[in-house]
């Protein structure tokens, strides 16, 4: 396989899962692993393809975030600064379940609602996806409709922080690792990042529909899946994952 091709399909996975509640990091290293794409110059590129979703919500959301609005860049401040892969799979979407199974009744139906103490909760419920698995949009959509949020005003508020929190990621990786980027690899990052932008745009305009009518279960379900399946190539030895 080309790198162009991994390139295309590690930027697609990026894309379609950065903001849906399954974990887009846990799904890249998978990929990462089955593709091959395991070198230090493959992490460089995962930080770059992040780019190009964070870039889907700017252009989506661009009337919103280009007026001046006091409030939600306020609530984005404030959320920002609080800022076992396979078994954070299993039990998030347990907890996505044992959420959806309460039938919360929210007291916020948009985040022009939100005051700067329920972004605060949010961006506290955020710093769970630190925990490697953990999604960080399962983190801050699930924690926002624990703290009142209705299930789109949660998702939309999860896609603005987005934005700050993998812009200030992405400038500390691209630092971090500035020795190994190189113009060589300017086909790939620029495939990677355009497939994800892509990929992402599709699927923050589906999902926003798609919360209007449906709840977070298919996505509980889909992670405690896919972490099983996971685990049961491990034990199995059927692939050979690395211990790092």
């Amino acid at each position: 396989m080309t790198d162009l091709v991994a390139a295309l399909i590690l930027g697609v996975v990026e894309g379609l899962t950065e903001f849906l509640p399954i974990s887009s990091t846990g799904h890249l290293i998978v990929a990462g692993e089955l593709l091959g794409a395991t070198s230090e110059r493959w992490d460089v590129f995962k930080i770059v393809i992040q780019t190009g979703a964070m870039l889907a919500v700017l252009w989506e959301y661009r009337a919103r975030f280009f007026r001046i609005d006091v409030a939600l860049y306020r609530n984005l401040i404030v959320a920002f600064i609080p800022a076992a892969v396979l078994l954070a799979f299993i039990i998030g979407g347990v907890i996505i379940l044992l959420v959806e199974r309460a039938a919360l009744r929210p007291r916020i139906q948009s985040t022009q609602a939100m005051t700067w103490l329920d972004a605060l909760k949010v961006g506290l419920a955020q710093c769970f996806a630190l925990i490697p698995g953990t999604s960080r949009s399962g983190a801050t959509i699930i924690g926002g409709m624990l703290f009142g949020l209705s299930r789109k005003a949660a998702t939309e508020f999860s896609f603005f922080l987005a934005v700050p929190t993998l812009v200030a990621a992405g400038a500390y990786d691209f630092w971090k690792n500035r020795a190994l980027f190189s113009g060589a690899d300017a086909g790939i990052f620029a495939v990677g990042s355009i497939a994800a932008f892509v990929s992402a745009f599709v699927v923050v305009r589906w999902l926003i529909r798609y919360v209007a009518t449906h709840d977070f279960r298919p996505f509980a379900w889909y992670r405690i899946a896919f972490g099983l399946l996971v685990l049961l190539t491990f034990w199995a030895g059927w692939v050979a994952w690395r211990a790092d």
